[in-house]
């Protein structure tokens, strides 16, 4: 039976694990410390307590990290710490930088590891995230294994360490900015009293803007009238005593394409070359 061992079992890393379970694999968690809704959530997916993290390791053939961002190193350096001979899965939404850190560190203390990431809601009825893997080709498919069958569809990607960490930062960079950018939207609609009006053009839109790479060219064509616009957006938030930011942050990115002025037959490959240096 293939042993896993979960660190921080949150909401998204409990049900994760809770479907390496289902597949059959011994899942453990390790209790001390851990919150009482955490440890709620280990036991509704069915992980197994162990009584220390050294416990755990020593019966692990792998460790799967998911945990808040900013505590990715520090959890890495504590298994490190204890003596380990699995393979370490880094599955936190941290940049490829952040992952080779821990890779090498992994290197180290002889540890094989692997590039994870996850995108998409937690699994359950109507949702199954994409487990992707980069690294070492046999571990790859020896960590995907763990979820055949299951609502964690693993997905191997022939690419070093750092690559599955930069699809999620590529991926984040759009999901998340979008909720907040439509926040912002709401609260400044909000403060002119047209919230209504704007819920119903929002209730119009159909673009599926992440997936319509055809339509970037145009964009970066339009860029010069673009980016006074945003500008423009900008001043009114500030008025409304609102973050301007994105607004700016937007109208600075579309300065980048101020020489691909009406140019729409661009290809994407160039117009994408654009953002990489100031114009």
């Amino acid at each position: 039976m293939t042993t896993l061992t979960l660190l921080h079992p949150g909401a998204m890393g409990a049900r994760v694990g809770g479907q390496a379970a289902l597949a059959g694999a011994r899942v453990l968690y390790v209790p001390t410390g851990r919150s009482a809704a955490s440890l709620q959530r280990a036991r509704d997916a069915g992980l197994e307590a162990a009584e220390s993290l050294r416990s755990a390791l020593a019966t692990s053939d792998f460790v799967l990290s998911v945990c808040p961002p900013h505590a990715a190193e520090d959890v890495a350096h504590q298994v490190l710490a204890h003596p380990f001979r699995g393979v370490y899965v880094e599955a936190n939404a941290i940049s490829p930088d952040r992952t080779r850190r821990i890779a090498a560190a992994c290197a180290e203390r002889d540890v094989p590891m692997l590039d994870g990431s996850i995108v998409g809601g937690p699994p359950g009825p109507g949702s199954a995230p994409r487990l992707y893997l980069s690294g070492d080709g046999k571990e790859v498919a020896r960590v995907a294994a763990v979820f055949e069958g299951t609502r964690v569809l693993a997905r191997p990607l022939d690419a070093g360490i750092g690559a599955a960490s930069a699809l999620k930062m590529s991926y984040a960079s759009y999901q998340k900015s979008a909720r907040v950018l439509a926040a912002v939207s709401h609260a400044l609609a909000a403060s002119h009293g047209v919230a209504a009006e704007l819920a119903l053009e929002a209730g119009s839109l159909t673009s599926n803007i992440l997936a319509e790479t055809d339509q970037l060219p145009s964009v970066a064509a339009r860029a010069w009238r673009w980016a006074p616009e945003l500008e423009e957006i900008a001043a009114t938030l500030r008025t409304a005593e609102l973050p301007p930011d994105l607004a700016e942050g937007a109208a600075s990115v579309l300065r980048r394409w101020a020489g691909d002025k009406d140019r729409f037959d661009l290809p994407l490959a160039e117009v994408l070359g654009h953002l990489r240096t100031e114009q």
